[in-house]
């Protein structure tokens, strides 16, 4: 494996994938106890982006995360929809 690449048979690489590619948003608290939500726009071997919800972003030293979770929420046209929502279409 190159050096550069992810290691997907790790457990946290996972998940940071699966709420990025499924638009969760997550609450990333920091060492510093800061709280951080929004969804995760990019991440590398040391650095995570998170967009929040009114479009900026946050760049984040993965060191200082103390716990990352994700809300049970998707991104909707920068909306937070519940993930378990059910829409329907009005007749005109």
């Amino acid at each position: 494996m190159a050096s550069n690449d992810f290691d997907t048979s790790l457990p946290s690489i996972r998940q940071i994938q699966k709420c990025q590619k499924e638009k969760l948003i997550v609450e990333i608290k920091l060492l510093t106890g800061d709280v951080i939500i929004g969804n995760i726009f990019w991440q590398d071997h040391n650095c995570m982006c998170i967009v929040d919800d009114v479009g900026g972003q946050t760049t984040i030293w993965k060191q200082a995360i103390a716990y990352m979770k994700p809300t049970g929420m998707i991104v909707q046209k920068r909306k937070l929809v519940p993930q378990n929502a059910s829409v329907e279409i009005a007749s005109e």
